[in-house]
């Protein structure tokens, strides 16, 4: 897995460099574009859930699958509700809970052996300081525009976002300590790709390459060698044959809220709503199903 995961990420870097030759990403966010992109190819990783919620009752030994069913939908609606009520709260927690999964899950084929939640906070957040120091202006109208504003905030300063910069830089060396020269490269590409990204292109098109073509299908490679660990293309093809009914409800689901919101709000506002208030009402119940299954295993 070590070997597919260096030449994804050699492939994404490449891709990085291509994507900064083109100045008007720089001013545009493709917002249609970018949501197609995370409608398709973004939440397909998650789209397994209900298996891995299937293995997890079988490990605390429910036998209905109507229980996991009924929770997961209950904590997505219910983290939609909170926003609405407590935007700012569930905007904090989001990016917190969002750079621990990004550290996390973009990192789980290295065996590190000090499994710490702090340094996956830290290099996941990488994700979310990197746009706020190259591009504030732009970064902070997509947080006015959740009901969220941190203009006047000391945490966006540019020496503070630096210095998180660096510790994120430092948390990757620390993770490829001891590790062979292909991790220490693969850790090193994957951090300059995301500051690749969010210099040269508009803030929600980087969010939309770094969690489309690194985050998701690094993480829908893993889930592909754990349906088959023998064959990695056999895999690879039950994990999209078994993701796409799931993808494609999620985007219907999405599809309709933003028809919704459309009514209320401009089209750009309705849309950087659903991605982000509905990325989400994903990423919580996702992250308590693999918390959960990994503390019963």
């Amino acid at each position: 897995m070590n070997k597919i995961n260096f030449y994804h990420s050699l492939i994404f870097f490449n891709l990085c460099i291509f994507l900064s030759a083109f100045e008007y990403l720089r001013e545009n966010s493709f917002l249609i574009f970018s949501l197609f992109l995370i409608l398709s190819l973004g939440i397909s990783h998650g789209a397994l859930d209900h298996i891995k919620g299937k293995k997890l009752l079988k490990i605390l030994n429910y036998k209905s699958t109507l229980i996991f069913y009924i929770l997961y939908i209950l904590i997505s609606l219910s983290v939609i509700l909170l926003w609405v009520l407590f935007p700012k709260i569930l905007l904090l927690a989001f990016l917190f809970v969002a750079s621990f999964h990004f550290g996390k899950e973009d990192s789980e084929f290295i065996n590190y052996k000090q499994k710490n939640e702090v340094i996956y906070f830290f290099k996941g957040s990488l994700v979310i300081t990197a746009p706020l120091l190259f591009h504030k202006e732009e970064t902070l109208k997509i947080f006015n525009n959740l009901n969220f504003d941190i203009s006047q905030s000391l945490f966006i300063s540019d020496e503070f976002l630096i210095l998180f910069i660096l510790i994120s830089l430092f948390t990757n060396i620390l993770l490829s300590l001891s590790k062979q020269i292909d991790v220490k490269l693969l850790l090193m590409m994957d951090f300059a790709s995301i500051l690749l990204l969010n210099y040269f292109l508009n803030p929600i098109l980087a969010f939309t390459f770094y969690f489309c073509f690194l985050h998701s299908i690094r993480h829908s490679f893993k889930l592909s060698n754990e349906l088959n660990k023998n064959n990695f293309i056999k895999g690879f093809k039950g994990f999209i044959l078994k993701s796409v009914p799931l993808t494609i409800l999620t985007a219907i689901l999405f599809l309709i809220t933003l028809l919704f919101l459309k009514n209320y709000y401009f089209l750009d506002s309705a849309i950087s709503k659903v991605i982000f208030i509905g990325l989400a009402s994903l990423t919580f119940p996702h992250i308590l199903l693999e918390y959960f299954i990994e503390k019963n295993e």
